[in-house]
């Protein structure tokens, strides 16, 4: 018997709360097991709630000590205490003050949510609903209120204490405890309260604010560790003066702090003035860790810092807005990263992670709008939809209402919104009012899930020398959306003649603001757009800078793709082309492989890869990224059914060895050119040296496994930074033999008891595309490093294993699905978080061949079935289920 599925909360069933709180004065003394929590809370009837209405506050696992009102202690029969809620049955009809007690045990908080232990430090995670888990309270994001938190601890156990906004006060104490009162001057949400104790390293920087305010920065990390905090540090500062040149964002606290713990269920959180991060993204040297390590520092540092505005000044009014801080801060980030490193690249991996993570899960039984209309569980609704598709959404608004109008906008959005929890209705009408346009067509993207399909069908009349382009959208139907809405959205595009030349758009069909920025809006179900006066058939560059979160079909024919992958200025579609023709090389060999058709020729294609890595402006960041094929998720996602990924991964294994064989004399020469010299540095230009060398030693090796296993174990020993070790052990990893079994007991030897690179060392083996490796994850589950309470660790080794090796998760005898669901059923009642997402694996289920398919249902429908289980784990489990 199936557990019922978690109570639905709907956006449209929101009310104001019946009350208030204008100040918080929280007095935390921190212990190990009975943290003693009081909570003193200003209130008053809100105007806009219920006038009758009993005080009720939010509780999970909480036990009440005391209680007082207005100072006096209630009598039993005036309020009833629960471990989810506490009610007040009649509270008073003017403002008063609440004292609420409470114990919490932080060492026995294996949820990482609320007040829990971290290594030997004492931190916090509020969001979504953690602050419940510390005291009782209106834990909603619509209620801000002022704080004012003293901590109190024994200072040989703590000497650090930090909590949010400034310091105002810190002294010792008797019997070696000592205490610090922190006070955040702006009103924020609970969800946005944190605290740290514990014995912390750091380092320390300050910035100047454009209007002249002096900031004190401090990241603190594990002793020992604070030299690896450096990167963070400059990236933050670099972020902070981004935000004021591009947004007019200053920082408005004395202080800015950050810090690092090993265990934490998400990247990073953006507490206001003290960020948690986990620590992978926080820590880095060149000798642990890789040029994507020191990006994702880069970009992470800046999205919590972007929120200090995007987020936190400005709120969201309920969850169901969370894309108003979450969509629009990763825009945020994005356009940072974009400014500091390569534009076209940071593009193209924006892309990529869209298309991988947010299209897949478009396509599938989770699939929800940017903003869903109903949730079961809030932690569940963090997803690449409400993060990237949000994102992307922000992004199509630029590009429809021009960079100058978008930043009245913004600046029109901060002025009025500042202070407050906001809404999507009240972000839109900011930019609404700084273009002149009605956005509420566009605001459709917005309650609308599933990824939109535009085919675009071109007509060439040579005696008019026109070329007729019409464009089709539709949507296919997702969960509770069975009916689409057309989508207002921009397609730009550019014509090019036979020589690589851009041709003028002349059109009596688009407007001339259309003509002039080349860009095409679609807002109704078809629209045609015929270009004049052209030379000849042009070739079309079509969606150029992916300027819409779309699926478009077809792709033009080989040789257009050959032309574009030659003379493109859009790198975008240059890269795309280049996908597009090992896309249509891949399907063609499942057919040869199902007996359908021939082997194709990809001459044409691989001289044009040719002709890019030959030419002497050559990016090789950006060549890079023109040679990784299209991964296996990238695969099944557009068969879209019927997946057979031993298939998929023989196709892709197959194109590999050919690409590699007939480049192999120039990617040697690459291999050998871009040999890394001199000290490392993370700068963009040196990583993208060092990503076109590695991605040169995995085709070497695809197509020469003898070949690339020398110049792999060379590379390996010789590697002065982790980017070129762990390149070289990718490639003896997926070689085998002796080589890899020896390559990875040195690499353990080497980094054992560095806890973020023994992650890498499980993940890498988790992804061996070999029979063996599920065998070999169940002994790995069994090594003394890997632990089922650390979150990055489960990552690494399982979350690795379903997401990252296709073949052996979807093996044939439902192995890996038996496997996930035996996790799953372990970690719930320790982490329902963590396990949830790693159950979401399994949301492609339904596209998969019969006999998959049947195993994965089974694997789902046991896991459904399993005791207790957590409303987290329960409600993904009912979604991929259709229940």
């Amino acid at each position: 018997m199936r557990n019922p599925p978690p109570q639905a909360v709907r956006l449209c069933d929101y009310l104001p709360p019946d009350f208030l709180i204008d100040t918080v004065e929280l007095d935390i003394s921190l212990h190990r097991t009975e943290t003693r929590v009081l909570a003193r809370l200003r209130l008053r009837r809100n105007p806009e709630g219920r006038a009758d209405a009993p005080l009720k506050l939010d509780g999970d696992g909480l036990a009440l000590q005391s209680l007082k009102l207005d100072g006096c202690s209630l009598a039993a029969a005036d309020y009833e205490a629960a471990p989810d809620s506490l009610v007040v049955h009649a509270p008073p009809a003017q403002p008063f003050t609440l004292e609420i007690e409470t114990l919490v045990d932080p060492n026995g908080n294996t949820q990482l949510s609320g007040l829990y232990r971290s290594g030997s430090a004492y931190c916090t995670q509020c969001e979504a609903e953690g602050f419940r888990r510390i005291t009782y309270f209106l834990d909603r994001p619509d209620v801000l209120s002022v704080y004012t938190t003293r901590i109190e601890a024994d200072k040989g156990e703590a000497p650090v204490l930090l909590g949010n906004g400034n310091p105002v006060e810190a002294g010792d104490l008797p019997g070696g405890r000592h205490y610090a009162v922190w006070r955040d001057p702006f009103p924020k949400p609970s969800y946005l309260f944190a605290l740290v104790g514990g014995d912390l390293g750091r380092i320390e920087g300050d910035f100047t604010t454009a209007s002249g305010k002096k900031v004190k920065l401090a990241i603190h990390v594990e002793h020992g560790k604070e030299s690896r905090a450096d990167y963070a540090m400059d990236a933050l500062v670099r972020s902070m003066q981004w935000d004021e040149q591009a947004f007019g964002r200053e920082y408005d606290l004395d202080v800015f702090n950050v810090v690092a713990v090993s265990d934490f269920n998400m990247g990073a959180m953006e507490n206001k003035g003290l960020n948690i991060f986990n620590d992978k993204y926080v820590l880095a040297s060149p000798q642990t860790a890789t040029d994507s390590d020191y990006a994702g520092i880069e970009a992470v540092i800046a999205h919590e810092y972007f929120h200090n505005w995007t987020g936190n000044r400005i709120t969201c009014r309920d969850w169901f807005q969370l894309c108003l801080k979450e969509g629009l801060t990763v825009f945020r980030d994005q356009e940072f990263s974009s400014d500091q490193r390569s534009r076209a690249v940071k593009r193209i991996g924006d892309v990529r992670t869209l298309r991988l993570t947010q299209f897949v899960e478009d396509s599938g039984p989770l699939a929800h709008p940017v903003r869903p209309d109903l949730y079961r569980e809030i932690n569940n609704f963090y997803t690449a939809t409400v993060y990237e598709k949000g994102a992307e959404i922000i992004r199509m608004l630029k590009t429809l209402i021009g960079d100058e109008a978008f930043r009245r906008g913004m600046d029109l959005y901060f002025e009025r919104f500042d202070g407050t929890a906001a809404t999507v209705e009240n972000f839109l009408s900011c930019f609404a009012e700084s273009s002149g346009r009605d956005l509420s067509h566009f605001a459709v993207w917005y309650s609308q899930a599933g990824t939109p399909l535009v085919r675009a069908e071109t007509s060439w009349d040579p005696a008019a020398r026109s070329l007729s382009l019409t464009l089709t959208q539709s949507t296919p139907p997702t969960p509770g959306q069975s009916e689409k809405k057309p989508l207002q959205m921009p397609i730009t595009l550019a014509l090019f003649d036979d020589k690589g030349e851009k041709l003028a758009l002349v059109s009596d069909d688009a407007t001339p603001e259309e003509k002039s920025r080349g860009t095409i809006e679609l807002s109704t179900q078809s629209r045609t757009v015929r270009f004049k006066q052209l030379p000849a058939r042009p070739t079309l560059s079509l969606l150029r800078g992916f300027s819409a979160p779309i699926r478009l079909e077809p792709a033009p024919d080989n040789a257009d793709l050959v032309r574009l992958l030659a003379f493109d200025d859009d790198p975008f579609n240059r890269w795309q082309a280049a996908q597009s023709l090992a896309l249509r090389s891949i399907f063609a060999r499942v057919a040869a492989l199902r007996g359908e058709g021939q082997t194709p020729d990809d001459s044409a294609f691989y001289a044009a890869l040719q002709r890019l890595l030959d030419a002497n402006d050559m990016d090789p960041a950006f060549a890079a990224q023109v040679l990784s094929l299209p991964s296996e998720i990238d695969l099944a996602r557009e068969m879209g059914e019927n997946v057979d990924p031993d298939i998929l991964f023989s196709a892709r294994s197959a194109l590999r060895q050919e690409l590699g064989g007939t480049l192999k004399p120039l990617l040697e020469e690459i291999h050998a050119r871009f040999e890394s010299s001199g000290s490392y540095s993370p700068d963009a230009s040196s990583a993208g040296r060092r990503s076109l060398r590695n991605v040169a030693l995995d085709l070497i090796a695809a197509g020469d496994k003898a070949r690339g296993g020398v110049l792999a174990e060379r590379q390996f020993e010789a590697a002065s930074n982790m980017t070129d070790r762990l390149a070289a052990l990718s490639t003896l990893a997926l070689a085998g033999g002796e080589p890899r079994q020896r390559a990875f007991a040195q690499f353990y030897q080497t980094y054992q008891g560095d806890a973020l690179v023994i992650d890498k060392w499980f993940a890498l083996q988790a992804t061996i595309p070999e029979e063996a490796t599920t065998t070999l994850v169940r002994e790995l589950m069994r090594h003394p490093d890997f632990s089922l309470a650390n979150p990055n660790r489960i990552r690494a080794l399982i979350g690795a294993f379903c997401s990252g090796n296709p073949t052996r998760f979807h093996a044939l005898d439902g192995s890996g699905y038996e496997l996930l669901a035996n996790v799953v059923l372990e970690l719930d009642p320790k982490n329902p978080q963590v396990a949830a997402r790693l159950l979401s694996a399994l949301r492609t289920w339904r596209t998969l061949e019969p006999k998959r398919r049947a195993l994965a249902e089974s694997a789902l429908k046991r896991v459904a079935a399993g005791p207790g289980l957590s409303r987290d784990v329960s409600d993904i489990a009912t979604r991929a289920l259709g229940i």
